[in-house]
């Protein structure tokens, strides 16, 4: 599995309620995407980084999703080019469903 973390300054602070409202908007795009196990959106504290915690099921399924038009819609709809980080991630460890999950 990759986990991947994409991050982008916004060009003002937001809220916490107002980034569940503008992450709410886009969270359905999400749903059907091939390898996509989940996603975090993100916002720091002060309101002025935001971003998403995506666990993959593989580097080449995630490269799927961060492609230019990709990166277009967030300069588009948050103001900001993202960065994305890829990590390596061998194990999960899912406290709703009790699972260990380890990456073979």
């Amino acid at each position: 599995m990759i986990t991947a973390l994409v991050q982008f300054k916004l060009p003002q602070p937001i809220s916490r309620e107002k980034a569940r409202e503008i992450f709410s908007t886009t969270a359905p795009k999400y749903r059907e995407i091939q390898g996509l196990i989940r996603k975090y959106y993100i916002l720091s504290q002060d309101g002025g980084t935001a971003g998403g915690v995506y666990l993959w099921k593989s580097q080449e399924d995630a490269e799927r999703l961060y492609t230019d038009e990709w990166k277009a819609f967030i300069l588009d709809k948050y103001g900001a080019l993202p960065s994305v980080t890829f990590f390596e991630c061998p194990v999960v460890v899912d406290n709703i469903t009790g699972e260990v999950i380890n990456n073979g």
